[in-house]
C-alpha cells in the first residue's frame, strides 16, 4: 500500500480528466435508463394486476410519483448540524495555488498565518491562496516548513480571512463522524463526510521533487474522501472544530489508484505545535521527533538491486550515536530489532520513540563486522 503525497498541476489535471471520464454522461444516462426500465416493468405488473394503492384512482395511466419522505427528527437534525458546520468552517479553507501545483490550507489566526501541508508549497517559487467558498485571490510568503510532520504555514497580507478553531485532537474517538473540507482535483470548497476509522496510524509519504518525504507517527485514518489538492485542509467535527491536517490517501496497486475509503490527516495536536513554532521563530525549535545523530542515505545491493541498509554519511558530534561508537561508513542494518532497509523504514521506527529513550542499533562496520550498540536518542533538529 503506498501513500500518495503531493500532485502537480499536470497531475490534478490528468485526474481531473480521468475522474470526469469516469462519470460521463453516458454511463449516467445508462444507470438511469435501468432505473427507468425497472420502473416501467413494476408500474406494468402493478397495473396489469395488482390492486392500486390506497388512494389512488385506479385509472390505467401512468401512476404518479411517490410523494417526497419527510426526514424523521433525528436524521433531520444531523443534516441541519452539517449545514451548520460547513457554513462555519468553510470560509476559513482556502485554496493554494504554486507555480507546481494545487493544494488546501486553513486560516490559523487573524494575521493572515494559513496553515497547510508541507509538501503543498514545496519549492514554490509563487504562491496564490484564495477563499475557498469564492474572493479575492491573495500573494502569500512561506513563514516556515517541516517535512518531517508535513506541516508548513504560509502569510497572506490584507484580505478578511476568517480564522478556524481549532480543536483537541487528543480527545477523538473511534467512530466519531467528521467532514474533510478543500479543493480536491481544483473543485474548490468541495465537502465529503465520514468517521474517524482510527488513530495513531504511522504513516510515510515518498519523496517528491522539493519534498524530502515525511513519516507520521500518530495520523489519523478517516473514512472521509480524502482526493489530490484536499492536502493542507480541514478534517472537522460536528462541532465545527478542525482536529487534522489531511495530508495522504493510501493507494491501491492492484486497483492502480486510491484506495476508497482510507485517507490520514496530521492529528491538530501536532499541526499547532509546529505551526506555533513556525509563527514564532520561523522555524521549530523543539520537533519532539527522536533521533540518532547521524545524516544517512539507502544502500543498494548492486546484485540483487535491493535495499539492505542505511549507511552512515555524517555523525553528529557528541550525539547518542556518535557516544555509541557508529562511524562514518557504518551500516545500520536495524533498531531494537526492526530492519532499516532504507531511510523511510529508519525514520517509521523513529516515530515510535521519543527523545531520551535508549534504542538498540545493529551496525556492521566497513570491515565487515556486525555489533549491536545502544543509544540514547536526541531530538530531530529542527527546519
Amino acid at each position: 500500500m503506498e501513500i500518495n503525497g503531493r500532485v502537480r498541476a499536470g497531475a490534478l489535471v490528468a485526474a481531473g480528466a480521468v475522474l470526469l471520464a469516469a462519470c460521463s454522461a453516458p454511463d449516467v444516462v445508462r444507470k438511469g435508463g435501468s432505473g427507468g426500465k425497472d420502473a416501467a416493468m413494476a408500474g406494468a405488473k402493478a397495473t396489469s394486476g395488482s390492486p392500486a394503492p390506497s388512494g389512488s384512482s385506479g385509472s390505467s395511466g401512468p401512476s404518479s410519483a411517490p410523494a417526497t419522505v419527510p426526514p424523521g427528527d433525528a436524521a433531520g437534525q444531523v443534516e441541519a448540524q452539517y449545514e451548520k458546520v460547513v457554513e462555519t468552517v468553510l470560509p476559513s479553507v482556502v485554496q493554494i495555488t504554486t507555480d507546481s501545483g494545487e493544494g488546501s490550507g486553513v486560516v490559523y489566526d487573524g494575521s493572515g498565518d494559513i496553515v497547510t501541508n508541507a509538501h503543498v508549497v514545496a519549492g514554490a517559487r509563487k504562491i496564490q491562496v484564495a477563499a475557498a467558498s469564492g474572493g479575492q485571490t491573495l500573494d502569500a510568503k512561506t513563514v516556515g516548513t517541516f517535512a518531517p510532520d508535513d506541516i508548513a504555514v504560509v502569510k497572506v497580507s490584507g484580505g478578511s480571512l476568517r480564522p478556524a478553531r481549532f480543536g483537541d485532537s487528543s480527545r477523538l474517538r473511534i467512530g466519531q463522524m467528521v467532514l474533510a473540507m478543500g479543493n480536491p482535483l481544483g473543485l474548490s470548497g468541495s465537502v465529503t463526510q465520514g468517521i474517524v476509522s482510527q488513530l495513531n496510524r504511522e504513516v510515510s509519504t515518498k519523496r517528491e521533487g522539493a519534498f524530502p518525504g515525511a513519516t507520521i507517527g500518530d495520523a489519523i485514518q478517516t473514512s472521509a474522501a480524502i482526493n489530490p489538492g484536499n492536502s493542507g485542509g480541514a478534517l472537522v467535527t460536528m462541532t465545527g472544530e478542525v482536529i487534522g491536517i489531511p495530508t495522504a490517501a493510501a493507494s491501491d496497486p492492484q486497483m492502480g489508484g486510491a484506495a476508497v475509503g482510507i485517507g490520514f490527516a496530521t492529528p491538530s495536536a501536532t499541526a499547532r505545535n509546529i505551526a506555533d513554532q513556525l509563527i514564532k521563530d520561523g522555524k521549530v525549535t523543539n520537533s519532539g521527533r527522536a533521533a540518532l545523530g547521524v545524516t544517512v542515505r539507502t544502500i543498494i545491493d548492486p546484485s540483487s538491486l535491493r535495499q539492505e541498509a542505511v549507511g552512515v554519511v555524517e555523525v553528529t558530534p557528541d550525539s547518542g550515536a556518535d557516544k555509541a561508537g557508529i562511524r562514518r561508513g557504518d551500516l545500520i542494518l536495524a533498531v531494537n530489532g526492526g530492519p532499516t532497509p532504507n531511510q523511510t523504514a529508519l525514520a517509521e521506527v523513529l516515530a515510535k520513540l521519543k527523545p531520551g529513550d535508549t534504542a538498540k542499533v545493529d551496525v556492521q562496520d566497513s570491515s565487515g563486522t556486525k555489533k549491536t550498540v545502544n543509544v540514547k536518542l536526541g531530538e530531530l533538529p529542527g527546519s
